[in-house]
């Protein structure tokens, strides 16, 4: 089944249910757009996040990690120019009071015309001439105003304007400014990489479709810095890298599509940009980018905070500027559309249906599920448990329901195998285990079990 043919409110329902995805603060109505990554959610989400950090730091072997804060020098969010551009054009229908993006109205409405050199005045001209119904109400627009998309808050005791700091609205800026401290630290020579994963905040006019678009997302972002006649090679580098990155995560390769910046799209520091688009339920959407910011980024903080983060080049003893190559990932946005891809709805034999959400097996939340037939066996079944978690195996343990109740429950929730413990297990020191996918089973002796999962 196509993805576009997935019903995006089934597979809502079915996270919320086995305990993937919550509304978050539920019990006092919500806050809007805003989830919580329940039991199920969590691993999953930290599984993804192992993997990118396993792919783009630890088999990159000039790729080094940081940690860098939420909360930084506001000085910082002027030298990238988010204070000054960081920006959208906001307009409201007064008849339904709801805000929306000018430009997406345009974009969405009117697909054939070019927006890019369309002023604010503009765009509220052609909305308020063409559009007379919208979002299934009647029209009457206000003014454009610009709305300013970092979250602001107060640092110290006394609220006073000079006290005004931001949450940060990408993990990138953490990296440009520590960019001498890390090469310093380890002697790094160019290229070389720094990356991290961490929460970033962006006010958006018109969040939505569940996960894709929040106010609070997580980013695993990389910066590769490079010798500027290297800088294209790496951007075609990471371009593969990240596509392949997706098909090892279990992507359908016909559910994504590169989709390369036109010039006029490129933001005016970038030399070029490139995103991989996939096919949700609601339409194609950017997964990732990958760009090069060229040498943008760290000649900005040089200007603005006076410190010098040019690299010697210990070949020919010349100071130069790196050229950054910028692979960027939501989290967030990836795990919906591995869920996308690998939820299935499938018919089974005997008018039977089922639920399975077919997740690489590194990717699951439970590799494997340890299920006795009868609760007299519980016992035997807790022994075999307690061993694979010990063995770093990610497991969960059920006994609630008839064993087939039991398979389905677990296939929904992407669990790869099923070790049942039965009668027989007493007599033969052998377990019945299945396969998530095919549902075959194989009856193996209990001291196999752990080279079988592996």
């Amino acid at each position: 089944m196509m993805n576009k043919e997935k019903n995006i409110q089934e597979i809502i329902n079915h996270l919320k249910s086995a305990g993937f995805v919550f509304q978050g603060s539920e019990i006092y109505g919500g806050l809007a757009n805003t989830w919580d990554y329940g039991p199920l959610g969590s691993l999953l989400a930290k599984n993804l996040k192992d993997f990118w950090w396993k792919e783009f730091i630890i088999k990159e072997p000039n790729n080094f990690a940081v940690d860098t804060k939420i909360l930084m020098n506001p000085k910082v969010w002027e030298a990238s120019g988010h204070v000054a551009n960081f920006s959208d054009p906001l307009i409201e229908n007064k008849l339904n009071n709801k805000r929306y993006r000018a430009d997406h109205i345009v974009e969405q409405l009117f697909p054939e015309i070019d927006i890019k050199n369309m002023s604010n005045l503009d765009l509220e001209n052609f909305i308020k001439e063409n559009v007379k119904e919208y979002d299934n109400s009647k029209t009457d627009w206000s003014s454009i105003r610009q709305f300013h998309l970092m979250f602001e808050t107060q640092q110290g005791v006394v609220v006073d304007k000079k006290d005004l700091i931001y949450l940060r609205p990408e993990t990138a800026q953490g990296i440009f400014v520590n960019f001498k401290n890390v090469q310093r630290a380890t002697r790094a020579k160019l290229p070389f990489g720094v990356g991290q994963i961490g929460k970033s905040f962006r006010n958006e006019v018109t969040p939505g479709n569940f996960i894709f678009r929040t106010r609070e997302f997580e980013q695993m972002e990389l910066e590769i810095f490079s010798y500027p006649e290297q800088s294209f090679d790496i951007y075609k580098k990471y371009l593969e890298k990240v596509w392949n990155f997706l098909l090892k995560l279990g992507i359908k390769e016909k559910s994504i599509r590169l989709r390369e910046h036109q010039k006029e799209e490129l933001a005016h520091y970038s030399q070029a940009t490139s995103d991989i688009e996939f096919l949700f339920p609601f339409g194609w959407g950017e997964l990732l980018g990958v760009a090069h910011r060229g040498d943008f980024d760290l000649k900005s903080h040089m200007l603005h905070s006076k410190e010098n983060l040019e690299y010697l080049d210990p070949e020919t003893n010349k100071k130069i500027i790196p050229h950054v190559i910028e692979p960027s990932i939501g989290m967030d946005r990836l795990l919906l559309a591995l869920i996308v891809d690998s939820y299935e709805n499938e018919k089974l034999e005997n008018d039977d249906t089922r639920i399975v959400l077919k997740l690489n097996k590194e990717l699951a939340p439970y590799k494997v599920a340890i299920l006795p037939l009868v609760k007299k066996l519980s016992k035997n079944a807790d022994d075999i448990f307690q061993f694979l978690v010990n063995n770093n195996i990610s497991a969960t343990y059920d006994e609630t329901g008839s064993i087939g109740k039991r398979y389905r429950r677990q296939d929904s929730f992407g669990t790869f195998y099923c070790i049942t413990v039965d009668y027989e297990t007493l007599n033969d020191n052998k377990i019945t285990i299945r396969n998530r996918d095919t549902m075959k089973q194989e009856r193996i002796d209990i001291d196999q079990i752990l080279n079988y999962i592996k």
